[in-house]
């Protein structure tokens, strides 16, 4: 008969536990492995440190507020005029029909959106990877760099006294109305635009995560041996097979034909 294989389940008997990855982890097991602050092995944070994180989101949140200044500058630059004209009893609008103040507020919308991603990009090019105090520097920077740059480009745009500007110039004389944010949605725009390229660079180039190696601790002294297989069913002996051993036996008392006498 022939003796039964091992079953497939089994792994070989040259294998050690560490080799099989469909062994049940020992308790305490991590796949991880877990380190200090100071990189050496024990800590419990798996080197998570918020002191570095808030640095980090310090250091990002001033840099992209001192930004919105350079915003500012562009926005008096780049944004329309609207034109006003007095007949020295009151101040009217010279084009009734002008989109110079919404052509103002979609400057400002535009040039908001360009230094989100610009600030996004910077970010990750002197930080390849994520944090909390990272995303955070950013969105709440955004948020301030958009102010300071609304109120920074009001007070360097025309005077908001419009009288007695009126004034100066005379009557029938066209001057330039104060510059105004009439869309405050539009501060949101450098955060959102910083926050979604960040997101998208960290997605594409940021840094991958290890694949998960689990830490056995020391082998056992003794010699992995697989469990045995249950036996098969002993079966009738076959015919002989090409080996040259024995077939199956006659029965007893039999005799073979005998020769005529």
């Amino acid at each position: 008969m022939t003796a039964p294989l091992t079953p497939p389940h089994q792994p070989p008997p040259h294998e050690s536990p560490r080799d099989d990855p469909w062994q049940t982890p020992p308790d305490g097991a991590t796949p991880y492995p877990v380190t200090g602050a100071d990189g050496a092995a024990g800590g419990d944070d798996g080197g998570f440190d918020p002191k570095t994180e808030l640095r980090q989101g310090i250091v990002v949140l001033v840099a992209v507020t001192v930004v919105g200044l350079a915003l500012g500058l562009l926005w008096v630059w780049l944004a329309p005029r609207v034109p006003l004209i007095s007949d020295e009893s009151a101040v009217f609008l010279k084009d009734t029909e002008g989109e110079e103040a919404i052509a103002a507020d979609g400057t400002f919308l535009l040039l908001a959106l360009g230094f989100g991603a610009l600030s996004a990009v910077l970010v990750f090019l002197f930080q390849r990877r994520g944090g909390i105090g990272t995303v955070a520097g950013l969105a709440v920077g955004g948020v301030l760099a958009s102010v300071l740059a609304w109120k920074f480009g009001v007070r360097l745009g025309p005077t908001s006294d419009v009288v007695a500007h009126a004034r100066a110039v005379g009557k029938g004389v066209t001057f330039d109305a104060p510059l105004e944010l009439n869309a405050k949605g539009a501060l949101l725009a450098w955060p959102v635009a910083a926050l979604v390229v960040h997101l998208a660079l960290t997605a594409l180039f940021g840094p991958r995560d290890p694949n998960p190696q689990w830490d056995w601790g020391p082998l056992p002294a003794q010699p992995y041996e697989p469990a045995a297989g249950p036996a098969g069913p002993a079966g009738p002996s076959g015919p002989a097979g090409p080996s040259g051993s024995a077939g199956p036996a006659a029965p007893q008392g039999s005799q073979g034909p005998q020769a005529p006498q």
